[in-house]
């Protein structure tokens, strides 16, 4: 399985950006799926997660309320859509997923089976 993600980009704080992870080579049904950033100098970070199963999500408490986790019908696509984003949400955001379904594993670990290469996004004040 490998991951893609798109849709990063250059916004202005307050504005929004929609990111995508899509697998190729499998679907998402089954496993647990999320999104991590890092910056220079500090350690990657967790964003949001998502178990496919029954759809429960954690998100990190510096995106609550502003950034959503989903997945489309077909479960082949990971999104992330980021509202109100802020300069300290400039990174890189890579997309991970693990096919066992362990989500909390994947949440308090950052164990992942598959990740992606990672996709630029920087928030200007």
């Amino acid at each position: 399985v490998q991951l893609v993600e798109m849709g990063g980009g250059s916004v202005q704080a307050g504005g929004t950006l929609r990111l995508s992870c899509a697998a190729s080579g499998s679907s998402f049904y089954g496993f647990a799926a999320g999104w991590f950033r890092q910056t220079p100098g500090k350690e990657r970070e967790r964003v949001a997660a998502l178990f496919m199963r029954d759809g429960r999500t954690f998100y990190a408490d510096s995106v609550l309320c502003r950034f959503t986790i989903s997945t489309d019908n077909g479960k082949n696509t990971l999104y992330l859509q980021m509202n109100r984003l802020k300069p300290e949400d400039t990174g890189i955001y890579f997309c991970a997923a693990d096919r066992r379904g362990y989500l909390l594993q994947l949440w308090e670990k950052s164990l992942a089976d598959y990740w992606g290469r990672g996709t630029q996004v920087t928030v200007y004040p």
